[in-house]
């Protein structure tokens, strides 16, 4: 695949993330009847959003590594929590792993000549 299928998927991974993040603690299953704190967690995912929408590997790179924290909850909740909330920490997890690998696989095309012939040679 080329590095432009790879951005689709990761742009419309971190889209699919911020909104389910949004709905899922204002109005699905929030924390706190009447929604919490916790709708926050979308918020820290926003400033990403024009990096990977333009392409800039650098934003990639961070980001393979912030989104771990999203897997993380979601593998918690999924294994803590009952009923629907259950089942969307199953799609937290889901959406973060298209997500992640995405974001490897477009910096790993976008590579430098460069930066191939290092990492062959070590």
């Amino acid at each position: 695949m080329t590095a432009s299928r790879y951005q689709f998927i990761a742009s419309s991974s971190l889209i699919a993330l911020i909104f389910l993040c949004l709905i899922w603690e204002a109005w699905l299953a929030p924390l706190k009847p009447g929604g919490s704190w916790m709708i926050l967690k979308s918020a820290f995912l926003l400033p990403s959003l024009f990096g990977i929408l333009r392409g800039k590997r650098y934003t990639y790179k961070w980001l393979s590594l912030f989104v771990q924290f999203y897997l993380l909850e979601g593998l918690t909740r999924a294994t803590s929590d009952h009923g629907l909330s259950q089942w969307l920490a199953v799609g937290e997890t889901a959406i973060t792993t298209v997500l992640f690998v995405s974001l490897i696989m477009y910096v790993r095309s976008t590579r430098a000549p460069k930066e191939e012939k290092a990492a062959q040679q070590s």
